[in-house]
């Protein structure tokens, strides 16, 4: 009887650590160095370490400056990599199984931030972005139509000042969702900014859906 229940017992278990593979905790652990070149595998493990122990989750880095990590579940994780940049990851599911991929959002800000969005398989392997993000939002998207109470004048010369194009892009801890923010007017003189705020979507939400994110009507 005990040997007959070998098999049963290995299948059992068997989902049980795949899913703990797939966390973003394990993930992170054994994601190569070359991804994240600023923290060793040691620093990172550390950092699970301390959230664990309900202690700061503080590193030193290969720069010999503090990296820290902010937040950790099952499926996400956030690291201030330092005063101007931050990470993030969250393991995404495929809805043909129970397979997941992984997005990471890389954050860098100086006046303005802009952000840079890439996808992974569970093993790390780079993975087109427009597979998961066919769309992503460009500039004119985050303006809004002329009021009719704005002369066309004043509304195309607020807009053509804004001659980059810097977005801030979060990944939700809660949920499965991109939000894009438009960055730009940190960039401009204040003058040109106060002019171009009026016409900007505060944000610009893409929800997980079908395997990648799409735009949510708003």
């Amino acid at each position: 009887m005990k040997l007959r229940l070998i098999p049963f017992l290995f299948f059992t278990l068997l989902p049980f650590n795949r899913a703990e593979a797939q966390e973003a905790r394990t993930l992170f652990v054994q994601m190569p160095d070359s991804i994240l070149p600023l923290l060793t595998e040691v620093n990172r493990a550390d950092c699970i370490d301390f959230l664990d122990s309900h202690m700061r989750a503080q590193v030193t880095n290969r720069f010999g400056t503090r990296s820290e990590m902010t937040h950790l579940s099952p499926d996400y994780i956030a690291i201030d990599m330092t005063a101007r940049s931050t990470w993030q990851m969250k393991v995404l599911p495929l809805e043909t199984d129970t397979a997941r991929i992984i997005c990471t959002v890389s954050t860098v800000c100086g006046g303005a931030c802009d952000s840079d969005v890439r996808f992974y398989s569970t093993e790390w392997k780079v993975l087109p972005t427009e597979q998961y993000l066919p769309a992503p939002p460009q500039a004119e998207d985050f303006l809004m139509p002329k009021p009719d109470s704005v002369e066309t004048f004043h509304y195309r010369d607020a807009i053509q000042r804004a001659d980059m194009n810097l977005v801030r892009i979060t990944l939700s801890p809660d949920n499965r969702t991109l939000t894009f923010i438009y960055d730009t007017p940190a960039y401009l003189e204040k003058e040109a900014a106060d002019k171009l705020k009026p016409f900007i979507r505060r944000a610009l939400i893409y929800d997980w859906h079908g395997g990648k994110f799409v735009p949510r009507h708003q």
